[in-house]
């Protein structure tokens, strides 16, 4: 047998392979269509692009390599633009940077035109400003048209299919009446846009008949269209309207769908009522998630009758009586969060009865809610979430059986710790039992997991041990004590090899010194030692911690200077050293970037350097009982923070990604200040404090004008110093400030006018100076007591009993009326009442002195008072008169 091929064979399998070849060759060199890179280049032209995102956008690359731009293999047309902005959240606050993401305005319009078959645009998490959508004409109108009063205009809407927009926080789109043009949409998502001005946003929405998912979540819409009994939704299929402000009971369309939808979030939308039984009508359903809203009476029972339901959320609401166990029939169920509400009643097995699926359970209460289940039950799931609050005294045996479970929240409990319980514990990454009565010694505890919250205990002992797997760790408010040095200078920390980015030990009863093993915990962020017996001096080791932003070392018995290697840590942001013995100049070389400085109640002397007003971050500055000396500087000015009321937008809280997906660990900062006569903690709120307090030091000097610049001032404290002078009328310019006390100074002058201008001001201190004239009229100043001005004995009008007489330069009198006004009646009423008295008075005296009886009687009256004054001030009056 011949086994050569035959030379037919040959040329058949040789143009074969130049076809392959060359289809193979073409496919490498695929060369973007023309108008399409036109098209791009013009989108490219309205955006501001700070950090190079679309450097690649160049004439020297094919588009189709461009970053963010797809192509179809087939066509080498564009179908998509993908340029989300990554951001990570930062640890420290909550907003995020966006300085290298895209900004700038969407021309939205001109690539639906150009690019005729883009299907699919993702500009999510952006910084655009602005989205524009003109009706351009004179292109080919085989594309939707659309007639105006002028021009037949045209706009590509068939092809579009997926449009993602949202987490764009300063976009504001005023109205949506493009969207109908888009009639192939099936994926919009515009999540945080500024929708506030659309209230027809629903009828454009459903004007898209392909629309299959939608989410609007934070768009500021208010208007759930209740007079609406349909809607025109045909394939809707996951509809998300949470974290908006409706503030009604659900829609009677919402139940009367024509598709079948399968999820629905309506969370955090100020929602009322109870739970309608229409809500069945949505049979399909697999996520029904209603969480923190204000929906009131039972959890219906019909719930259970739900065949496919997969999550089912309805924590944070009013819901009251017991858990209905119908409930333990949902066999589909992987989430159930009944948390959070005003429960009572018992929870027993009977409540999980088919829940063979469920992984993630939230169940507590504000009121009673007792557990009681079998001590040999074994439930038929394995949890990965655990979130529970009993009034139980033992915990619950069941929980040892679960195997799987990544985070363990509890509160509300009261039981002893075994070595048991601390073995299940150290399996689990998350582990949250703060606010609870548990009791057990510490000391040979080894705390394992990943982020560990004990706060608010009964523990006691020693410190625990931590293994390298601890990230973030909080014994707060226990009874705890012995000394750090066994945790932090041990010799399983020697190796440097931990990961502890959060350490709070506060409020406990720890004693002996801060120790000076600090290089071994260089990843720290935070450390939290303050309301406890520690003594001796701040180590020079904490300077090796150059991540640490937060430290607090409050309410402590330390001494000696602030050591200078702290300058090392560049991310300081609060430092917190109040109620000390420290000692030194004020501590001037912190990092710039310092938002809260609390140095109140130590022995710092010296004078405020002009260089505190660099730290141009200060949201705090408390430097308050010490012996501080100096003028006050008049560059603090020039403290941008507190040039604007625009200080909110950097929360002062920790962040960290929890092992649960999509959820984050957030501590806030706290801290305590003395504002509008009395010590008050900021917490969560700490970032809508803006606050100077220099109190009671030995500062001189006046109250120069361009402190008053700083508009964004809540409160200001510059009591019980030395300082003279005016109050300058400047003052009037801080219309945000709410607390103002410059009570035991040495003011002098007239109370300014502008102060009545103070709208917030809920308290003021002005006592104890030498203020003088008329308290500035307007219901303002005339609100507070006279506790606000005691001490200022010229000082006169309301709200104090004194009136006001004011003498000009000629010493002649004028009378002024309560609302600091010269008055026409008081002079004649008081020379009414003088020529009364004179006349009154002569017609006695001629009665005496005609009556011999009588001015014998009267002079042995004189003569018997032997009161010269008295007959001296009867002869002036006359005289005068």
């Amino acid at each position: 047998m011949n086994t050569f091929p035959s030379q037919n064979a040959i040329i058949f399998v040789l143009l074969l392979c130049g076809i392959i070849f060359n289809t193979a060759f073409c496919s490498f060199n695929i060369r973007c269509n023309q108008q399409d890179m036109h098209a791009l280049f013009n989108f490219k032209q309205g955006l501001t692009d700070p950090s190079g995102v679309l450097s690649s956008w160049t004439t020297q690359l094919d588009c189709c390599h461009w970053k963010g731009v797809i192509c179809s293999n087939i066509t080498s047309r564009v179908t998509g633009i993908s340029l989300p902005c990554s951001t990570t959240l930062p640890s420290y606050r909550d907003e995020e940077d966006k300085s290298h993401c895209l900004t700038g305005s969407i021309h939205l319009s001109l690539l639906l035109v150009e690019l005729e078959f883009l299907e699919y645009l993702n500009l999510k998490n952006n910084d655009f400003l602005a989205l524009q959508f003109e009706y351009l004409h004179n292109h080919d109108c085989h594309k939707l048209f659309i007639p105006t009063s002028s021009h037949s205009q045209c706009v590509n809407s068939s092809t579009l299919h997926h449009l993602n927009l949202s987490l764009n926080w300063n976009l504001v789109i005023n109205n949506l009446k493009w969207l109908p043009y888009i009639s192939s949409l099936e994926y919009l998502k515009l999540n945080g846009i500024d929708l506030s001005k659309e209230s027809n946003w629903l009828q454009l929405v459903t004007m898209l008949p392909s629309l299959s998912f939608l989410s609007m979540r934070a768009c500021q819409l208010k208007d759930l269209s209740l007079s609406l009994q349909y809607d025109n939704f045909t394939a809707l299929q996951a509809l998300d309207l949470s974290l908006n402000e409706f503030k009604s009971e659900l829609p009677k369309w919402l139940f009367n769908l024509s598709s079948t939808i399968h999820s629905l979030y309506l969370s955090a939308c100020s929602l009322i009522g109870h739970l309608p039984k229409d809500l069945l009508n949505l049979r399909e359903l697999e996520d029904l998630v209603m969480e923190d809203n204000n929906f009131d009476g039972s959890i219906p029972n019909w719930l259970g009758d739900f065949k496919h339901l997969k999550a089912l959320i309805l924590g944070a609401n009013m819901f009251s009586g017991s858990i209905p166990t119908n409930l333990g029939n949902l066999s589909t169920l992987m989430t159930l969060d009944v948390g959070s509400n005003t429960l009572s009643g018992v929870v027993s097995e009977r409540n999980f009865a088919k829940l063979s699926k469920l992984k993630s359970l939230y169940i507590w209460s504000y009121s009673t809610l007792i557990f009681d289940f079998d001590s040999d039950w074994i439930p038929p799931f394995q949890l990965e979430v655990l979130w529970l609050g009993f009034s139980n005294l033992d915990f619950p045996v069941w929980l040892y059986t679960q195997r799987s479970v990544e985070c363990l929240n509890n509160w509300g409990s009261s039981f002893e710790a075994t070595d048991k319980f601390w073995n299940f514990v150290s399996t689990i990454a998350d582990v949250i039992l703060e606010g609870n009565l548990i009791e057990g010694d510490m000391s040979n505890v080894l705390l394992n997991s990943t982020f560990i919250d004990l706060s608010s205990n009964g523990l006691k002992g020693c410190l625990p041990k931590l293994s390298p797997n601890v990230v973030i760790v909080s014994l707060s408010n226990n009874s705890l004590s012995g000394e750090l040095s066994p945790l932090l200078c041990g010799h399983n920390v020697s190796n440097g090899k931990n990961n502890l980015l959060f350490l709070d030990i506060s409020s406990n009863n720890l004693s002996g010194g801060l120790t000076n093993c600090w290089k071994n915990w260089k990843s720290l962020v935070a450390i939290h030692l303050g309301s406890n017996n520690i003594l001796g001096k701040i180590p020079p080791s904490l300077g090796f911690l150059s991540n640490l932003t937060s430290l607090h070392l409050h309410e402590n018995k330390l001494h000696g200077q602030v050591p200078r290697s702290l300058q090392s840590c560049r991310s300081l942001l609060v430092f917190n050293v109040r109620n000390n013995q420290l000692s030194g100049n004020i501590p001037l070389w912190i990092s710039n970037g310092v938002m809260a400085l609390q140095l109140r109640s130590n022995h710092f002397t010296g004078k405020i350097s002009p260089q505190i007003c660099q730290m141009s971050s200060l949201i705090v500055l408390d430097i308050a009982q010490n012996t501080i000396s100096g003028h006050i500087p008049n560059c603090l000015g020039n403290i941008k923070t507190l040039l604007f009321n625009n200080v909110s937008g950097n929360k002062l809280s920790f962040q960290f990604p929890s092992s649960t997906p999509d959820r984050f660990i957030v501590t806030d900062e706290s801290l305590e200040l003395v504002t509008k006569g009395q010590v008050l903690k900021y917490g969560r709120n700490l970032h809508f404090m803006t606050l100077i307090d220099m109190s009671s030091n030995n500062l001189s000097g006046t109250i120069l004008p361009q402190m008053f610049s700083l508009i964004g001032l809540h409160s200001l404290n510059l009591s019980n110093n030395k300082l003279a002078g005016e109050i300058p009328n400047e003052i009037g310019n801080m219309n945000n400030l709410e607390s103002l006390d410059f009570s035991t100074n040495q003011l002098g002058g007239e109370i300014p006018q502008s102060l009545s201008k103070l709208s917030f001001l809920g308290y003021l201190n002005l006592s104890f100076n030498n203020l003088t004239g008329k308290i500035p009229s307007g219901t303002q100043l005339q609100g507070f007591t006279t506790l606000s001005y005691m001490g200022n004995h010229d000082l006169c009008g309301p709200p104090l009993a004194k009136i006001c007489f004011r003498n000009d330069k000629h010493n002649d009198t004028e009378f002024v009326d309560e609302d600091g006004n010269q008055s026409e009646f008081l002079p004649w009423f008081y020379i009414g009442m003088e020529f009364g008295f004179v006349t009154g008075f002569l017609g006695v005296c001629c009665a005496i002195f005609l009556n011999k009886k009588l001015r014998h009687a009267f002079f042995k009256f004189l003569y018997d008072l032997k009161d010269r004054l008295h007959i001296m001030v009867v002869l002036n009056i006359i005289r005068f008169s």
